[in-house]
């Protein structure tokens, strides 16, 4: 199981930030982001003698080591460019996007109809499993598909065996990309709150002194393709560091940008917002905002994590509210088991699922109609609006978060008959109209049996014919559409039930699978951790979890708790057969 790489050692990036005072000053203001040569102000990083290759290699391990070297992006990949033929080494220019295969792989002759006439050239087939690959963007995309390239080798004048024709781009392995590279998220807002969206995007890991000004360079980028119009960005795309990141006398970090404009002291806000919470997973120091060499925001020269409003209230769930669960046609409390006041607690409604907002204000709920169902919406513990929308199924429906955390949110969604993305919105009169959902990029358009937006309303995932998707939120004046949609862990997760997010970035998928009726993914697909299986029976049914809550799922035997990976799933206090349990959102 792969496990995040958060930067768990803070600490030591201080001293090692220290150290790099004086090389800082003298380094390149970073004009790239690609993944063969992260811009790393502040890095130290010296031009270092590669070593030549072991002598004696036969074309098999002339290709491994050369895979196996591509773990260290220094200079350009120098280390796995010793295995090429010499002017190859100077000439070869990868592909910018970076392929991760799983940690076995093959390296086999070519068949001997494709092999040269020559006896001193050879051709290898590297063959392996591709997991995904690392974007121009530094973004990961999913997708697991076979790996086979040809690598031509030749016997050179000294007897040693080097790479001719290598592949297109750089290869490396599951555990080498986790060693190389550090897993951190750049943040963005919701197009029209201040609910605050993470990027999830991979920075070189070493040499620590240089992660904050990498992580910042990814943040004057923009978002990754995938959030693309999803989210706002403050900063803008004309902004630029006007030197390097550097340690000042004191220890504070300084991030002196340029190029923001007039902006006024609410988006300068929402500017520094951005910049100290991605650099809060690799500096402990304060950080130094400067537009245009004066402070940022005004009256506030310096910033840690805690300066900062609580952007996370608008998208996350008050700890008031313990969540609620269908049971037999009813919503009752998931914290004493009691109904809700209104009729879909009072039995008036035959709930089949429901949603509460995230503030708690609002309920959505599917009610039974004959051999129909219908969607009704409306403040919670009162008569509910009966939406037009006919269907014979709609998924539970989730609701997108309000403009701020005092306001009622406006929409809510559902899937009709499986395959009809809708959103139920709010008119200037007070009425629920169901609109439709652009999803024709779902390159599959399959069978969706859920839907859950993300609590920052950016994205959404989804379950489609049992695969994971997640799917990034775009809004214009004329609708809504379901944009870069990507399949996560599909090879792992081929029978899921449901889903729901624990957080910014990371979901939680039960399944019908015994192997793994559990697991967390992060949102790009690349960490994936299976949770304990003692005390559930499967097929699941249902998961709920929220920010700082414990994940709660439904087996067939009733509802049970975890908080942790490794934890045994404990009975719920309010366990019962066929309860379907929800956090607000």
């Amino acid at each position: 199981m792969r496990r995040r790489r958060r930067f768990a050692n803070v600490a030591a990036l201080v001293s090692a930030l220290l150290l790099a005072i004086v090389t800082a000053s003298c380094a390149a203001i970073p004009t790239e982001s690609q993944p063969k040569a992260i811009p790393q102000p502040n890095a130290g990083q010296a031009t270092q003698e590669v070593p030549e290759p072991e002598l004696g290699l036969d074309p098999l391990s002339v290709v491994r080591e050369f895979v196996r070297n591509s773990v260290q992006p220094a200079n350009d990949y120098a280390a796995s460019r010793a295995y090429l033929s010499g002017p190859l080494r100077e000439q070869w220019q990868p592909d910018p996007s970076l392929r991760v295969i799983e940690d076995e792989f093959g390296t086999v002759y070519a068949p001997e109809a494709e092999q040269p006439a020559d006896p001193n050239e050879r051709v290898v087939a590297l063959r392996a499993v591709e997991v995904g690959r690392l974007a121009a963007d530094h973004s990961f995309i999913a997708g697991v598909e076979d790996y086979r390239t040809p690598v031509r080798v030749r016997r050179q004048a000294d007897g040693e065996w080097r790479i001719v024709d290598p592949p297109d781009g750089i290869v490396i392995t599951e555990n080498d990309f986790n060693d190389a590279y550090l897993q951190v998220p750049v943040y963005f807002f919701a197009p029209d709150s201040t609910a605050l969206v993470s990027d999830l995007r991979y920075v070189v890991a070493r040499p620590q002194s240089g992660l904050p000004a990498r992580v910042v360079d990814l943040l004057l980028s923009g978002p990754s393709d995938g959030l693309t119009g999803a989210v706002r960005n403050p900063i803008g795309e004309s902004a630029a560091l006007d030197s390097n990141v550097t340690i000042s006398n004191d220890g504070a970090l300084v991030v002196p940008l340029t190029g923001l404009g007039e902006e006024p002291v609410q988006e300068r806000e929402l500017m520094a917002a951005q910049v100290v919470r991605s650099l809060q997973h690799v500096t402990t120091s304060r950080v130094k905002l400067l537009s245009d060499g004066t402070p940022l925001v005004s009256g506030q020269p310096e910033w840690r994590p805690s300066d900062l409003p609580a952007y996370d209230t608008v998208s996350a769930p008050s700890a008031e509210l313990p969540g609620l669960m269908t049971v037999n046609g009813r919503v009752r409390s998931l914290g004493t088991g009691a109904p809700i006041e209104g009729p879909a607690g009072s039995g008036a409604y035959q709930v089949v699922s429901a949603a509460q907002a995230i503030n708690g204000n609002q309920l959505a709920v599917v009610v039974s109609s004959g051999d129909q169902v219908r969607l009704r919406v409306g403040d919670y513990g009162a008569q509910a609006q009966e939406v037009e929308l006919t269907a014979s199924l709609l998924t539970r429906p989730t609701w997108r978060p309000p403009v701020s955390k005092d306001d009622k949110s406006t929409e809510v969604w559902t899937v009709a008959d499986g395959d009809q993305v809708t959103r139920v919105q709010q008119d200037a009169d007070g009425q629920w109209v169901a609109l439709p959902v652009n999803a024709s990029e779902l390159s599959d358009p399959g069978w969706i049996s859920a839907l859950r937006l993300s609590r920052d309303g950016a994205r959404a995932a989804l379950v489609v014919d049992g695969k994971l998707v997640v799917a990034s939120v775009v809004r214009t004046a004329s609708g809504a559409t379901l944009r870069a949609p990507r399949v996560l862990q599909e090879d792992r997760l081929t029978s899921v039930v449901d889903v729901d997010w624990i957080d910014h970035d990371t979901l939680v998928a039960v399944t019908s699978s015994d192997r793994a009726p559990v697991a967390r993914v992060s949102v790009d697909g690349f960490q994936f951790d299976q949770y304990n299986t003692s005390n559930l029976t499967p097929p699941m049914r249902a998961v709920t979890a929220a920010p700082g809550r414990p994940i709660v799922v439904a087996d067939r035997s009733g509802l049970w708790t975890a908080a942790e990976i490794g934890a045994v799933w404990v009975p719920h206090d309010q366990s019962a057969a066929g309860a379907e349990p929800f956090y607000p959102g």
